[in-house]
């Protein structure tokens, strides 16, 4: 190319791509970013790798799927190794200003490689979670205006949507239905009580002035709430691209790191399980005059295709140790069709299991018991049962088998061409669950 486009990449924590209007939500939720990919590209079956952030957003800036990085746990032994590629730091090699506007460096310390500016919301506070969008807009805002002359990429991670649920007033009564949010007869909740994270939310952020939360679905209903205040703050920063003048020569990505159960599952208000709740989520790109505008790509695809994917669009050659596939001509329609035959993802920090995703079938693979109780293997019919409640490895043997072997044979051959054998979830162990599975 022969100008250089800025890129602003809006993530935002542990939003589930299915709560979205423009991914077929029942519910008004997200009118501004409705409108982002009616002007661009969305990718429908979009999904991360590894659950939670941690190893998620690893995957993102190094273009590796986890097995491949190491980082598969949310605060576990591994780290990030030097040599690993990074796409921030090879974006300010070739002369981007790049700026962070997020929390992660709390954390791990490679999410700072690479950045120029960082700036953290939350470094006042104990609980960076707590910080709203607003907050972060207004140190984006000012900074994007103030580098409209030079190529910039800046990541904006919001996480507004991480309990506690505290919405704006002004959002408090959208999308829920029920009329009493405290009934003492409305049962839906019971299941969560007696969970230690449960018990642990009952006596905080579950509470109002009127009693203790009963209703499930006015839970959800926060959720959703704070899913179109984030839709707001979504819209003030793509308005400043316009007010700035440089909307046209800005690449827009907006994507989530994992998705969130809400009572699917069993499983209330948290990112466990390998389920779609969690690991499908949103991934939509603009570029105004090189993008075709209100394009879905159907096929399946993963997080480790964002980075050479920048890399492609900015004229870098993308380094051989990243794993994912470049999107760029899918999205400038030079290509159509694409998308893998399967996805692998993984989570080891409340719970150890792989899956594998195809089109047709996903099967959970569980390495240690977890505490809800689930049995070892699963396997879900995505065509007839595309919530995946009913597990039916046990009627289907043969494909369960079958794609048990084939998950297998894949984390081996990739262990083998590392030169490692031993696989990261039982090497990592359970960085966050073992306290929870003791007590249940």
């Amino acid at each position: 190319m022969d100008e250089k486009i800025n890129i602003l990449m809006i993530a935002i924590d542990s939003l589930r791509a299915d709560h979205l209007s423009c991914y077929g939500y029942h519910h008004p939720t997200s009118p501004r970013i409705d409108a982002l990919a009616e002007d661009g590209v969305l990718f429908d079956n979009f999904f991360c790798p590894s659950i939670p952030a941690q190893p998620s957003f690893t995957t993102l800036y190094t273009g590796q799927h986890p097995i491949t990085h190491g980082i598969v746990a949310e605060g576990g032994k591994a780290l990030l190794e030097k040599t690993a590629p990074f796409f921030v730091q090879m974006l300010l090699q070739s002369g981007y200003t790049t700026c962070a506007v997020d929390y992660l460096q709390r954390e791990r310390p490679w999410f700072v490689r690479g950045y120029e500016y960082y700036i953290n919301p939350g470094v006042r506070s104990t609980f960076a979670h707590g910080v709203p969008c607003e907050e972060l807009n207004r140190r984006a805002i000012p900074w994007i205006q103030a580098h409209t002359k030079e190529p910039f990429f800046m990541f904006l991670h919001y996480w507004d949507l991480r309990h506690p649920l505290t919405p704006p007033e002004r959002y408090r009564k959208l999308f829920y239905q029920g009329a009493n949010p405290t009934d003492p007869e409305n049962r839906s909740m019971d299941n969560y009580w007696k969970h230690p994270l449960g018990a642990e939310a009952r006596d905080t952020w579950l509470r109002t002035p009127e009693g203790l939360i009963t209703d499930a679905d006015y839970v959800t209903a926060l959720y959703d709430q704070e899913i179109k205040h984030l839709d707001d703050g979504v819209g003030e920063v793509l308005d400043a691209l316009d007010e700035a003048g440089i909307a046209e020569r800005t690449l827009v990505v907006f994507v989530s790191d994992h998705g969130e159960s809400l009572t699917d599952h069993g499983i209330f208000f948290e990112h466990h399980g390998l389920y779609d709740s969690t690991i499908r989520v949103p991934m939509i790109a603009r570029l105004p005059g090189r993008f075709p505008k209100g394009v879905k790509q159907p096929g399946l695809f993963q997080m480790q295709d964002i980075a050479p994917t920048l890399l492609e669009a900015t004229g870098i050659t993308v380094p051989p140790a990243m794993d994912g596939q470049s999107l760029w001509q899918l999205l400038t329609g030079e290509k159509t069709g694409g998308g893998l035959r399967q996805v692998v993802s993984a989570e080891c920090s409340w719970q150890a299991k792989w899956s594998l995703r195809t089109e047709e079938h996903k099967l959970i693979l569980a390495r240690e018991p977890d505490f809800y109780g689930n049995p070892s293997r699963e396997l879900y019919d995505l065509t007839a049962d595309p919530s995946e409640e009913k597990n039916i490895a046990e009627e289907k043997p043969d494909v369960a088998d079958s794609m048990e072997a084939e998950l297998e044979g894949w984390i081996s051959e990739r262990l083998k061409a590392q030169d490692k054998d031993e696989d990261p979830l039982r090497k990592e162990g359970l960085t966050l669950g073992a306290t929870l599975a003791s007590q249940t």
